[in-house]
């Protein structure tokens, strides 16, 4: 089965789909404490978890059509993270969502990248809805939902962990 991954271009950055090259930094990414600190057990990954981890948002494109792209600046050519749309089995829905490295925290890329995924996600997949699945205590995460338009809908246990809901609905979506 061959898939193409759409490639989105923003101001600063491109969202590509992933390439066997970017296992090395998004394990030096995934292995840093803080960026980790919100992200499913809250624990850091070692470089083969971190490669499980790509392949399954790889696979996540082949399962759904959609998923998350690579970050990558596009004055230096690095890639800084992960941001795109996830909705495995037993997900509380179509969720769009981000992971940066934490020197590329405060530059506004977080935000760019998600309002570039929401648009995908409205126009080209023709969603009705979008959520963040944030933990109470991450309020930069819930500062950049609040920045692509998101509220808060609901608390909810996802993953057995209590985590607030942030949802957008394309009706009263603006794009940007």
């Amino acid at each position: 089965m061959t898939l193409t991954i759409p490639t989105l271009t923003t101001e600063r950055l491109c969202l590509r789909g992933f390439q066997p090259s970017d296992h090395q930094p998004l394990a030096a990414i995934q292995a840093d404490p803080e960026v980790l600190r919100y992200i499913a057990d809250g624990q850091p990954l070692t470089p083969a978890a971190s490669w499980r981890s790509l392949a399954l948002h790889v696979g996540h494109w082949y399962l759904r059509g959609y998923g998350n792209w690579a970050v990558v600046e596009r004055a230096t050519g690095r890639m800084i993270g992960r941001v795109g749309l996830w909705n495995p089995e037993g997900w509380p829905g179509l969720e769009v969502g981000w992971l940066l490295a934490r020197d590329q925290w405060g530059k506004g890329y977080a935000t760019e990248a998600a309002r570039a995924a929401v648009h995908h996600a409205f126009t080209t997949l023709d969603a009705d809805h979008v959520i963040s699945v944030i933990r109470q205590d991450n309020v930069a995460s819930i500062r950049v939902a609040e920045k692509i338009g998101e509220t808060y809908e609901r608390t909810a246990q996802v993953n057995g962990r209590e985590a607030c809901i942030y949802g957008l609905a394309r009706a009263t979506w603006q794009s940007t």
